[in-house]
């Protein structure tokens, strides 16, 4: 997210010593300050994927409830677990793209928080 995308603009009386550039970059606005997380503009894709999964959920229920062979409901889940796995991947890729590139513009600590917090989920996401 770029400040020019984001319609946010530095302030304005820049005396070009050092506080100025850093109260420069930390008045920078942008989507994430708003609330716009970095999956929004795919959000309909997205739903529509967790839909498909949603049903791939219900047809291990309707599986086991029919009693199907333990090999067919584990291939499912396999199918139903790869599907999620691939949601999860794509949804890191869009925080890394918009929340930890905003953090990166804005610099200071928030860079390193945000960082830290990518690695602690991906480090979720390869123990299951």
């Amino acid at each position: 997210m770029t400040t020019t995308e984001a319609g946010a603009t530095a302030p304005s009386g820049n005396t070009g010593n050092a506080g100025s550039a850093e109260n420069s970059v930390a008045a920078v606005v942008t989507d994430h300050d708003r609330g716009v997380h970095g999956y929004h503009k795919q959000k309909d894709e997205h739903l529509k994927r967790l839909r498909r999964i949603e049903g791939q959920i219900r047809g291990l229920q309707r599986m086991v409830d029919e009693d199907v062979y333990c090999i067919d409901i584990l291939t499912q889940v396999s199918a139903s677990t790869k599907a999620l796995q691939s949601f999860a991947l794509q949804l890191l890729e869009e925080h890394l793209r918009h929340c930890v590139a905003d953090a990166a513009l804005k610099g200071g600590g928030e860079i390193d928080a945000k960082v830290e917090e990518a690695t602690k989920a991906i480090g979720r996401m390869l123990r299951t």
